[in-house]
């Protein structure tokens, strides 16, 4: 991960239009912003106009009819503090 991201977030949390470019759903922080304003982005059901919205594990985002669960990295028994969440489709 590159260090822009990893200035973004930190290991609990990862901000929406970060989501959205990792995700593959946009390619770029633009696009993400334009996305999320116009309310095709819901985050556990609502729409979010924030693209600064913290997401965390077991969040769900809904977009262009797809749905994303953040998972946490750790796999159940890691004693490794896993630093990025990530994406389950």
């Amino acid at each position: 991960m590159n260090s822009e991201t990893e200035g973004r977030h930190s290991a609990d949390y990862i901000e929406l239009d970060q989501f959205l470019k990792l995700a593959e759903v946009v390619s770029s922080g633009g696009e993400a912003k334009r996305l999320i304003q116009s309310g095709a982005v819901q985050v556990n059901g609502a729409v979010e106009t924030r693209r600064g919205r913290k997401l965390r594990a077991g969040d769900s985002v809904l977009v262009n009819g797809e749905e994303f669960v953040i998972a946490s990295d750790e796999e159940p028994g890691d004693d490794d503090q896993s630093e990025d969440p990530s994406l389950v489709v």
